[in-house]
């Protein structure tokens, strides 16, 4: 039963659950909201310290808001999905704009902002403001589909819905913070994905698919697909100070807002220099071809060393374009692959020295 369920939660979560994590100091809105945005399919491991540095950062709702773009990214490096990152900074502004710095106290008015749905609203509320919400994160998907052995993809509208229906059940109206965060950690350390501790749950006793011995037939597998593939180069110009042109790419799309290479699938080095600057490059260098993925297609990017002996004249858009210096770099938001052919041409540039 419902009272029943949610008091094993509590009692395992009680001895058993995670009491320290940074978000849990110090609880807001505002800790709660950066902390669930950052763990939206990423792991708590890999989280902390990215948290800890834009907490540094950006301490409230109000410093955030009045952040430049290209600082909130170059904090999100290497967490992925930078959507996330720009929703964020677009929903602190209209809290701040028009909302004084409040954040909404109800599970509607937070969906109203960008980039939170319904299981992140539901933890604000829960968590930072001690009100019964329920939540539908990946962990708590995993924990009901195996409680009741609910076939099928949870991507699924009636899977879907059949799990919303039994989180609003189960949630209880006192110490809804505690359950809420005891199904998250619950589903992140006992009941995981693969190889579930069965032994140290407190559901076992009545746990659906455990009984059928099926513990990983639910929840349903994601249908799989071929992901396509589509190939690109990177031209990575370094002029005589050893610095890499860098743009800024549209907000919308991939890598919306973040500073890359120039890029294309049929971009020659030498035609894109005399377009350019009116002359071509003093040297040209291929690189090795690596892939990176997203979540609907791998990008097999060639990545392309262009060396100019002098800094060329042409008039730069401040906002839009730099020369990236890899010895003092600034803080700018950038595509993982870029970030990672920067360090790359750094230390290439260190072992010449």
């Amino acid at each position: 039963m419902p009272n029943n369920f949610a008091t094993r939660i509590l009692a395992w979560f009680d001895h058993h659950g995670r009491h320290d994590l940074p978000w849990q100091r110090d609880i807001s809105p505002y800790r709660v909201w950066v902390s669930e945005i950052m763990l939206q399919q990423t792991q708590v491991k890999t989280v902390i310290p990215f948290f800890d540095r834009f907490m540094a950062a950006f301490p409230t709702v109000d410093a955030l808001a009045a952040a430049p773009e290209d600082e909130v990214l170059h904090l999100w490096t290497g967490l992925g999905y930078y959507a996330r990152a720009r929703n964020l900074h677009k929903a602190a502004r209209q809290v701040c704009e028009q909302r004084g710095g409040e954040f909404p106290t109800d599970v509607e008015g937070l969906m109203a902002l960008p980039g939170i749905g319904r299981s992140t609203a539901g933890a604000i509320v829960s968590i930072a403001q001690g009100r019964r919400a329920a939540i539908l994160d990946g962990n708590v998907k995993r924990v009901l589909a195996r409680y009741h052995a609910i076939a099928g993809w949870p991507g699924k509208t009636a899977v879907h819905n059949a799990l919303w229906d039994i989180a609003e059940a189960y949630t209880p109206g006192e110490r809804c913070a505690d359950y809420t965060q005891g199904m998250m950690d619950l589903g992140a350390t006992v009941c995981t994905r693969s190889s579930p501790q069965c032994q140290r749950c407190p559901l076992v006793g009545d746990c659906a698919a455990h009984r059928l011995g099926r513990e990983g037939d639910f929840p349903g597998k994601k249908p799989k697909k071929t992901l396509p593939v589509r190939r690109t180069r990177f031209l990575m110009l370094r002029d005589s100070d050893g610095c890499a042109w860098l743009e800024k790419r549209p907000s919308p799309g991939i890598w919306g807002g973040l500073w890359c290479f120039p890029e294309g699938e049929d971009l020659d080095p030498e035609r894109w220099c005399l377009d350019r600057t009116g002359r071509k490059p003093d040297a040209v260098e291929t690189w090795p071809e690596f892939r990176h993925t997203f979540s609907h297609y791998h990008l097999e990017i060639v990545p392309i060393l262009v060396e100019l002996d002098a800094k060329p004249g042409w008039v730069m858009e401040a906002d839009r374009q730099l020369w990236y210096n890899v010895r003092q770099p600034p803080q700018i938001g950038l595509a993982a692959p870029v970030a990672d052919l920067l360090e790359q041409l750094a230390r290439q540039g260190q072992a010449k020295e």
